[in-house]
C-alpha cells in the first residue's frame, strides 16, 4: 500500500486564522506544542505536505484533521492501555493500546466531530479535559447529554443538516450523514450515530471533500450518500468488525470493501480496527479484501502517531 518509502517531516504549527464568527468560536486557551516530529508516508514531497489536507491518527477513531486553515478533532478517545471504555447497557471493553497523543498535546482546534456517545469515542478523559467552549458537532441526542455536562457549544445535527465554519477566504461545511450502529432492532438499543461529510470551499469552488463514516454498518440508508455526493476525494472508514454477543456493530472487512465500492472515494484511510478486544476484524483482513477486489491502490493505511496526506494517490 505504500507508494513511496517512509519519510519524516515536522508537524506544522497551527496556522494563523482570522477571528472566527460567533457560531464557530474557538477556545481561548493557548495550545501546547505539537510533537516535534512525525513519520509521514506516501508519495509526497515533505515541503508540500502542509499545503494539502492531512490526517494524524491518534488511535481508535481519534484523529486530527487539517483541512485548509481548519483543524478538527474526531471522536476523542484518550484512555490508555488497560483502562476500561464503557459501552452502555453495562458493557465495557479494556483498551489494548495507548493513544499517540494526549489532550494537552493537541494543536488549537476549531471543532470536534463526535459520531456518537460510546466510551471508546468520547471517554472520561475527554469529558474531564476538553475545553467546554469548543464546538462539538454531533447527533441531537448526544448534544443534549454534552450540554448537561457543561459543553455549551455542542450542536446536534439531524441527518443531512450542515454547520459551517468560516475562515480567511474559505469555508468548511460539515454535514451530518446517515449511520446505523446495529442490525434491525438492535440499532434501536444503540446510541444514534452519524457520519460526516466535510467540504472545503474556496470562493465558489469546492476544493476538497472528505467522508468520515462514523461507527456504522453498510446499510441501505448509506446508498443515499453517493447519490448526493458523487465526487468524494477521501474517506476515513471506521472498521474493526465490532461484535458484542455475536452481533456485528461496525463494518468488517467485507462490509468495508462494499462501502468503498459503493461510495468510490479516490482515497480510503482505515481507522478504528485494533484498539479494543471487541474489534474482531483486523486491518489485515480489510487489506486482503481490498487487494482481492482490485481496489488496494486507493487504500492508504496509517498507524498511531503517523500523519499522512489525504490527497488521492497518483
Amino acid at each position: 500500500m505504500r507508494t513511496a518509502p517512509a519519510r519524516t517531516a515536522p508537524i506544522r504549527a497551527a496556522p494563523a486564522r482570522t477571528a472566527p464568527t460567533a457560531t464557530t468560536r474557538r477556545s481561548d486557551r493557548l495550545p501546547p506544542a505539537w510533537p516535534a516530529r512525525s513519520r509521514v508516508r506516501a508519495s509526497v514531497e515533505v515541503g508540500a505536505l502542509a499545503e494539502q489536507p492531512e490526517v494524524t491518527f491518534i488511535g481508535t477513531a481519534t484523529t486530527v484533521l487539517r483541512i485548509g486553515g481548519f483543524t478538527l478533532l474526531t471522536d476523542p478517545n484518550f484512555l490508555h492501555r488497560g483502562q476500561r471504555a464503557y459501552l452502555g447497557k453495562g458493557l465495557w471493553s479494556r483498551r489494548r493500546t495507548d493513544p499517540a497523543l494526549g489532550i494537552a498535546q493537541l494543536p488549537a482546534l476549531d471543532a470536534v466531530l463526535l459520531s456518537h456517545l460510546h466510551g471508546d469515542h468520547f471517554d472520561r478523559v475527554a469529558k474531564r479535559e476538553l475545553d467546554r467552549k469548543l464546538p462539538i458537532l454531533t447527533t441531537p441526542a448526544t448534544e443534549r447529554k454534552l450540554r448537561r455536562w457543561g459543553f455549551d457549544a455542542a450542536q446536534g445535527l439531524p441527518t443531512w443538516q450542515s454547520h459551517e465554519l468560516r475562515g480567511d477566504g474559505e469555508l468548511l461545511r460539515l454535514t451530518s450523514l446517515p449511520g446505523r450502529h446495529g442490525p434491525g432492532l438492535v440499532d434501536r438499543l444503540m446510541p444514534d450515530v452519524m457520519g460526516t461529510m466535510i467540504d472545503l470551499v474556496r470562493g465558489d469552488a469546492r476544493a476538497f471533500r472528505l467522508y468520515v463514516t462514523g461507527d456504522t454498518l453498510n446499510r441501505p440508508q448509506l446508498a443515499q450518500i453517493p447519490q448526493r455526493y458523487p465526487e468524494i476525494d477521501a474517506m476515513l472508514i471506521h472498521l474493526g468488525g465490532t461484535k458484542v454477543a455475536g452481533i456485528l456493530l461496525t463494518m468488517d472487512a467485507r462490509q468495508g470493501a462494499d462501502l468503498v465500492e459503493l461510495v468510490r472515494p479516490k482515497l480510503t484511510v482505515p481507522i478504528h480496527y485494533d484498539d479494543y478486544p471487541v474489534f474482531r476484524s483486523p486491518l489485515s483482513h480489510f487489506v486482503a479484501e481490498a487487494r482481492r477486489r482490485g481496489i488496494i491502490r486507493q487504500v492508504r493505511t496509517i498507524e498511531r502517531g503517523e500523519t499522512v496526506p489525504l490527497s488521492p494517490p497518483v
